[in-house]
């Protein structure tokens, strides 16, 4: 019997692979395990209703943005995320609110001979539990984050009221293929039979991936950028006011998202599509509501580390981007942040490219080339090494939060500090 929660965590990040620690070591490529836990539950991921969101970018802001609009509707709904930045229970919410400790030591304790007798990935055990407990609370709905890829994942034993997929970009091509097309069909692979599917993104070179499999699977198929477009992005307070145009019924409105970062453009596309396809189905969502979830996304879902301030005196804002896209959006984020001197704490992980990442981050930028606490991370020296190829100058520090403090000593009034480069590194940064 296990006791407390610190006990069962440690318990569980001992005993079980996990991906985020241990790389594709800690990948099953098929769903067996969760089949097989899931069956010994009772098959808890049939007794709720779901929205499957997958994608390289954006599908953690998609869910939390879509879980606040459901919440602010009205619907007791549950959240499954990952990773989590500080603490397990961020991966598990109900209306915002994680699972309780209790809740997690009593899943653990009861099903401890299950785990040994299956031994599940780290995620697939995290998974069955999210799934046994929207099932025991009764949630109306739970807006469910692929963790990696689609076709292979845990979470695709789900049989969803809608899919919806942000976008697709080079990222965990050790797993999922070397071109958009190999990860274009990975992802894919959420799309079920007769269930609507919505795109963020249309992406002529890989859009006839998902048209060939909609049309196999019978799906309704929906591309947001098609049907809506962002025609201004004005920062606001915390976050944006957007004007979007509606082209299929020619009116524009305007939305306010509490979330800062420009990147959201792309995401709210693939939110408002998937809601108004939704409210086709029947979704009582009312425009009021909407409004609401959407500018409340960081209090009704407990959302960190997309463009987030975490001081505005110095002006230190942190991002979880960590590929190639990713990237690219937080440079965009940094071009529209007036600042002086750019001061960039950053760390990656080994199995990351970093070919593709470190060519577009400013030469004239100071860097403090740090490591994540983790076994995955890469070591600062050696960072530091590939990035002096692309020309990006600055010193090695013996963990996050010692880069942090050298770039708040450098700091000078007008200046910006970004953390960021891996969800770890800014994990490290909101444990303090």
């Amino acid at each position: 019997m296990i006791k407390t929660y610190d006990e069962v965590i440690e318990y569980l990040f001992a005993r079980l692979p996990m991906f985020t620690r241990d790389g594709a070591s800690a990948i099953k490529k098929d769903m067996d395990n969760t089949v097989r836990f899931c069956q010994a539950l009772g098959n808890p991921h049939r007794q709720f209703k779901s929205i499957h969101v997958a994608g390289t970018n954006g599908k953690g802001s998609t869910s939390h943005l879509l879980a606040s609009v459901l919440a602010s509707a009205g619907y007791k709904t549950g959240l499954y995320t990952s990773p989590h930045l500080v603490d397990f229970r961020e991966r598990i919410r109900i209306s915002g609110e994680m699972i309780p400790q209790k809740n997690v030591i009593n899943f653990v304790n009861r099903h401890r001979a299950l785990i040994e007798e299956i031994q599940p990935s780290f995620f697939e055990m995290t998974v069955a539990m999210a799934f046994d407990y929207f099932a025991g609370e009764q949630v109306d709905v739970a807006v469910v984050e692929v963790g990696l890829g689609g076709r292979l994942d845990s979470t695709n034993i789900l049989l969803p009221e809608l899919c919806l997929i942000t976008n697709i970009g080079m990222d965990h091509t050790d797993l999922l293929g070397n071109t958009l097309t190999e990860i274009a069909s990975e992802k894919a692979g959420i799309i079920k039979p007769q269930v609507p599917v919505v795109l963020s993104e249309r992406d002529e070179t890989i859009a006839h991936v998902f048209e060939q499999k909609a049309r196999q699977m019978n799906a309704p198929i929906r591309f947001a950028s098609t049907e809506l477009a962002v025609r201004s992005c004005e920062r606001s307070g915390k976050g944006l006011t957007l004007k979007i145009a509606d082209n299929v019924h020619h009116l524009t409105k305007e939305v306010y998202i509490g979330l800062g970062g420009r990147y959201q453009q792309k995401n709210i596309l693939g939110v408002l599509t998937a809601l108004d396809e939704l409210r086709k189905r029947g979704w009582a969502i009312g425009e009021e509501q909407l409004c609401e979830g959407l500018a409340l996304v960081e209090q009704n879902t407990g959302l960190q580390g997309r463009w987030q301030t975490l001081s505005m005196d110095p002006l230190i804002i942190c991002d979880t981007g960590h590929n190639e896209d990713g990237i690219r959006e937080v440079m965009a984020n940094i071009r529209a942040t007036v600042h002086h001197n750019l001061h960039v704490v950053m760390g990656a992980m080994r199995d990351k490219d970093l070919s593709h990442m470190l060519p577009q981050l400013p030469k004239e930028a100071i860097y403090y080339f740090c490591s994540p606490d983790m076994p995955r991370a890469l070591p600062a020296d050696e960072l530091k090494i590939k990035a002096e190829r692309y020309g990006l100058a600055g010193d090695t520090y013996p963990s996050v939060n010692n880069a942090l403090a050298s770039a708040k000593e450098a700091y000078q009034e007008g200046d910006l500090i970004f953390v960021g480069g891996s969800n770890f590194v800014v994990a490290d940064v909101l444990k303090d």
